[in-house]
This record gives structure tokens, C-alpha cells and sequence, in this order.
């Protein structure tokens, strides 16, 4: 693919997919199940390593953002950066996306490696998720004069500079995790046996806080030569020309191909670097299951068929109105220095906790 004319991007895309699909299957890097792990038993790892994640990927975008674009404080923003409008739409794309992830039990990100695990309520979860995007289609152009087309988008960098934006966005990482921290389950005193390097890295899972390492500077190097990290730019475009093929698209969508994030332009080529990434993330994701003895294909239930569908439509919905998911929008938003990332996050994780709770408390989730 590399020797193709212009297909050195699409062979970057497909290997970066790959690697992403790796770490995310090894390391259990799952918003959801992370988030899951600090209500249910107070266990701060996966917490910690979304933090990792975004510290190093916060510092590896700044050489890059700075070498690019050395003067921030002008109208220019870094090329492709996910940065977008922050207002009251933002938050609630982040709400909705949070509680799709309480009902299917991952996001998108999550969903897709699943797919290579054999999960029976991935599949459902992902249709959902294409028919979530066409539900944020309808409502687009409503919620856009409303209030989109207004907001404003914020780049720390212009206003703080990059050795500000930077110094804050550790700063805040720092502050979130000193609690954490002091939530550690105690270290083993016992001595540890002496592992095989092949079993550590294909058998046993990756502690979190390196899989957190590894995606921060994943993402760094996937900016640098394709673009930034992100899952739904393929299932966006493709729902997009599916809904546009039958005629249930509105006659015009206000401004959206004009915003940053996953963009949901209509696909004409078979081959792009999104759906190659996407297709080495699954790939790679299966690869590593087998490898570790963790691919458990099973027959859907009723519940995880429902819980798919109707979590996947509001997963759908957030990632379509949000301009992106928990990878695109939160972790590269963030990445970028992104007001956008912020809100999103802290909209999502409200919505996925309140959701959580009280469908528990209503016996409807496990």
C-alpha cells in the first residue's frame, strides 16, 4: 500500500490503527470499565492511566503545536487539531455520550476492540451508533442556529501561550490524580516471580498506567503524520452516505463540514485513512485476544441486544453533535489544548455516573 501513489498516508492509518487496537486490547484501556472500576471498588488505577494518557499526549503535542505553529496567539488554528465550539450543545453531546456508554457498557473505542474480543453486544452497539448518527443529522441544523454557530472556540494556547497551556493542563492531571493516589491499593511485599518477556507483553494485561504512556504517545505520533486519534470519522461519513443514498438527510447540514473533530464528510473512495485505522484497530484488537487466550465469541442475549441498540444510538448521537467521541473529542481535544476536550469530559463522565446509578437503582443495568 505504502508504494501506491498517496498511499503512504493510508499504510501510516492502517499501522497506527493497529497499534492503537493493540495497546487498547492489552491494557484494558476502556473509559467505561476504568470509570466502572473507581465507583464500584475504589480502584484508582484506570483513572490514573486516562490521566497518563493525556499527560503524555498533552506534552507530545506541544513540540509538535510548537514547531507548526511557533506564533499561537494569532486567528490561526494548528491543521486538524480537534478543537471545537463550547456552549451548552457541547455538554450535552457529552451527556448523552456518557450515558450510551452506562447502557451498551463501553464507548466507541471500547466497542470496536471488543469486536476482536468476540463481545455479542458490540455489534449491536456499533449499528446503533450509525443510526445515532443519523438521528444527530435531523437534529444539526436545529441546535446549530440555537446555539452552535455562536459558541465560541477556545484554544488555550492563544490565550495562555504553550508553556501556559501546558503548565495548566499538568497542573489540573496533577490536582485529579493526588486523590487518586492516596486510593492505591497497597504494593505485593512478597517477591514477584520472574516473568517471561513474550508473556508480559502477549499474555498478561498491561497495568494501565503504561497502556495510558502508550496512548499519549501514540496519539503524538499519529498527529505528527496522519491526524489525530479518533474512531468515529469512518462510521460518521458512511452514515452520512447511507442516510444521503436514501434520502433522509436534511437538504442542507448548517456549518458542519466547517468544524474541527471527526468530520462526517460523505465517502467516495473505498479506501480511507479513518476506515484503515478503524479496520487495524478490529485487526490487531482479535490478533492480540487470540494471542492472550481472551477471544470469547458468545450469542447475544435479549438484554445485551437492547442495551446495544439503545446505548449505541446515544452513543451515535453525542459523537455526531460532540464532533467526536471520548478518543477524538476528549483525549485529542485535550491533547490540543482544547477547551472543547474539558467539557466534553466532564459532561460525559456526569452523564455516564448518573445514568450508572440510577439504572442500577431501577434494576436495568447490571
Amino acid at each position: 500500500m505504502s508504494g501506491d501513489p498517496g498511499g503512504s498516508r493510508l499504510a501510516l492509518s492502517l499501522s497506527f490503527g493497529a497499534l492503537f487496537g493493540f495497546v487498547l486490547q492489552r491494557a484494558r484501556f476502556c473509559f467505561f470499565c476504568l470509570w466502572r472500576d473507581l465507583i464500584d471498588r475504589r480502584d484508582p488505577r484506570g483513572a490514573l492511566g486516562v490521566l497518563a494518557a493525556l499527560g503524555a499526549g498533552t506534552v507530545g503535542y506541544s513540540v509538535v503545536l510548537g514547531a507548526w505553529l511557533p506564533d499561537p496567539s494569532g486567528v490561526r488554528l494548528p491543521p486538524d487539531a480537534h478543537i471545537g465550539p463550547v456552549g451548552p450543545v457541547l455538554a450535552l453531546a457529552g451527556v448523552a455520550f456518557g450515558a450510551g456508554m452506562a447502557i451498551s457498557g463501553s464507548c466507541i473505542g471500547a466497542h470496536l476492540y471488543r469486536l476482536g474480543e468476540g463481545s455479542p453486544t458490540a455489534p449491536f452497539a456499533l449499528v446503533g451508533t450509525a443510526l445515532g448518527f443519523v438521528l444527530g443529522f435531523f437534529t444539526w441544523n436545529t441546535l446549530y442556529l440555537a446555539s452552535i454557530a455562536e459558541a465560541p472556540v477556545i484554544w488555550l494556547p492563544r490565550h495562555l501561550g504553550y508553556a501556559g497551556s501546558l503548565f495548566l493542563t499538568l497542573a489540573v492531571l496533577a490536582a485529579l490524580a493526588a486523590p487518586l493516589l492516596r486510593w492505591l491499593p497497597p504494593a505485593d511485599a512478597s517477591p514477584s516471580e520472574r516473568v517471561a518477556p513474550l508473556r508480559a507483553v502477549f499474555v498478561d494485561r498491561w497495568p494501565t498506567w503504561l497502556g495510558g504512556l502508550a496512548v499519549g504517545a501514540l496519539g503524538t505520533l499519529a498527529y505528527l503524520r496522519v491526524g489525530p486519534l479518533g474512531v468515529t470519522a469512518e462510521i460518521g461519513g458512511r452514515s452520512r452516505q447511507a442516510a444521503a443514498g436514501l434520502d433522509l438527510l436534511p437538504a442542507r447540514l448548517e456549518g458542519l463540514d466547517g468544524f474541527r473533530g471527526c468530520a462526517t464528510a460523505i465517502r467516495d473512495a473505498i479506501l480511507t485513512p479513518n476506515g484503515l485505522f478503524i479496520a487495524g484497530l478490529v485487526a490487531a484488537s482479535l490478533a492480540a485476544a487470540l494471542a492472550a487466550g481472551e477471544f470469547r465469541p458468545a450469542l447475544p442475549k435479549r438484554g445485551q441486544i437492547g442495551r446495544g441498540l439503545v446505548g449505541g444510538i446515544l452513543l451515535g448521537w453525542g459523537a455526531m453533535t460532540g464532533l467526536g467521541c471520548s478518543v477524538g473529542t476528549l483525549l485529542s481535544g485535550i491533547m490540543a489544548g482544547a477547551a472543547s476536550g474539558w467539557l466534553f469530559g466532564v459532561a460525559m463522565f456526569a452523564g455516564l455516573t448518573a445514568t450508572l446509578l440510577a439504572g442500577r437503582r431501577l434494576s436495568l443495568l447490571p
